[in-house]
């Protein structure tokens, strides 16, 4: 019984897949979920991903990605109003925007709520994405704020902007990355 919730709620947690190329190789389905075998060619950049049911405590994102050989920076956002028009990014919250910016090798975070940009936010002096290796970022969701985990070190908390965790429905990601895994 316990097994069968435990599936059943990592199932209603789960990351869908927004693509495009997806109506052309799998006929009409326009959202995939993440365990599916082919995901891995699924998870191009930029890439856009639902998060079912929305954040809430206790909830965390996992990305595990590549950096790319020669990188100038790259982001993962959680964001409100999926269902909103994609190409204009001011039409939404930004609940959490964490940058990677390789030319100053600073780990930002920032918010956008209402129209309105935070105040980027510095990370610690520790700077730990390398060209062309692995890493894996974690976000954690907590009451009053997200912890974020880059390769198991705990580097910082963002306390939220957006008060409505549920609305947060939408993880992207840009840059100069391969994302390898998502969940």
């Amino acid at each position: 019984m316990r097994l069968k919730m435990a599936v059943q709620a990592a199932e209603n947690d789960a990351i869908m897949v927004e693509d495009e190329q997806l109506n052309d190789s799998l006929g009409s389905v326009g959202l995939i979920s993440p365990d599916k075998e082919d995901l891995a060619r699924l998870l191009t950049v930029p890439f856009s991903g639902r998060i079912r049911g929305g954040m809430r405590p206790g909830k965390k994102i996992i990305v595990m990605g590549i950096v790319d050989l020669e990188p100038e920076s790259f982001d993962v956002s959680l964001t409100c109003g999926r269902d909103m028009d994609k190409d204009k990014e001011a039409a939404y919250d930004v609940a959490l925007k964490l940058t990677a910016r390789f030319s100053d090798r600073q780990f930002l975070r920032s918010a956008c709520v209402a129209g309105k940009w935070t105040e980027e936010e510095a990370s610690t002096a520790y700077f730990p994405f390398i060209p062309d290796q692995p890493f894996r970022v974690e976000i954690h969701c907590e009451h009053q704020r997200f912890r974020i985990f880059v390769d198991g070190h705990q580097l910082f908390d963002f306390y939220h902007k957006v008060k409505s965790l549920a609305s947060i429905d939408t993880v992207r990601i840009d840059g100069d990355l391969q994302i390898t895994k998502l969940g």
